[in-house]
């Protein structure tokens, strides 16, 4: 039986998130919508959070979203610890069905694409032993045979790397062609190559950031709200690393004062306790929120 309310969007993250990719015409058939219409899903999907991958004429859900990483973090089971128990299974080199039915459940579940590929583990290895040398060394390097799911192509990407991320899955760059600073994922590269030329865009390097709602983004904004005891509560609750942010304002209400990355995280949190929450702080969040309640006043 399927939730009458969000039953299809339901079906379509079930979709999104198996382990095969499908056309837009293949998923509106199994949902029994139009094309027309599953776009506007595809919307809702990527204004919830969820990082829509396409590639060529095929769909899937990027497992490090938001969403996912949320997730996870109520797993009694980590990313870390399930890529320890893979890399431990594959250390022992068995073959056994058990064995490589976990490895390859726990690979589509936490995102672990090196999980189940020794080879490609170890050319990750060898791709973050360079990446390291050339981040010590301050010098470009050169990303050969890319694969980008984004624009479908294969290339040799030239960059100044600065800063691993994801257990050394990703690697944040600067690269030379577009002037942007770009997340590449390491699976998707055949090697690294450190070549003979200095940083030289090393002021245009941001670091990314994950805020406690599991948002990154390179600029982070300071929040400051005062918060009811029931908005305080399930704030504490629901995210654990905001307890630091607080401090008490008398016996009833508290004051939150953090940073985020995203206002789409804090924004549903605040919009659904509305009335127990007050913006102090963060004049761009204020306007974001009431560019929100506008859009649900003009939707009624």
């Amino acid at each position: 039986m399927r939730m009458d309310k969000y039953g299809r969007e339901l079906d379509l993250i079930l979709i999104l998130t198996e382990n095969n990719s499908y056309t837009a015409q293949q998923i509106a058939d199994r949902l029994g919508i139009t094309r027309r219409n599953l776009y506007y899903y595809f919307d809702y999907l990527r204004d919830c959070g969820f990082n829509l991958q396409k590639t060529g004429t095929t769909y899937r859900l990027d497992r490090s979203s938001s969403f996912f990483r949320r997730l996870h973090e109520h797993i009694s089971l980590s990313e870390y610890e399930a890529a320890y128990i893979c890399r431990r299974l594959d250390t022992d080199g068995t073959r056994d069905h058990t064995a490589v039915n976990i490895r390859q459940k726990l690979s589509r579940s936490f995102n672990l694409p090196d999980a189940v590929n020794p080879e490609l583990q170890r050319r990750m290895n060898d791709c973050v032993a360079k990446l390291r040398e050339a981040m010590a060394t301050r010098k470009m390097v050169v990303l050969h045979k890319y694969a980008s799911p984004h624009s479908n192509t294969v290339t040799d990407r030239i960059v100044e790397p600065y800063q691993l991320m994801n257990d050394e899955r990703d690697v944040r760059c600067h690269e030379i062609r577009s002037h942007e600073n770009k997340t590449f994922r390491l699976s998707r590269m055949e090697s690294v190559e450190i070549i003979d030329v200095p940083w030289t865009f090393d002021d245009r390097h941001k670091q990314m950031y994950t805020d406690m709602f599991m948002f990154t983004g390179e600029q982070r904004y300071m929040v400051k709200m005062r918060m009811g005891l029931l908005s305080y509560n399930l704030m504490v609750e629901g995210y654990p690393q905001s307890a630091k942010c607080f401090t008490a304002d008398g016996d009833t209400a508290w004051i939150f004062d953090g940073e985020v990355v995203s206002f789409l995280g804090i924004g549903r949190f605040v919009l659904g306790l509305y009335e127990d929450i007050e913006v102090i702080g963060c004049e761009e969040f204020k306007a974001y929120l009431a560019g929100k309640i506008k859009s649900m006043n003009k939707a009624v």
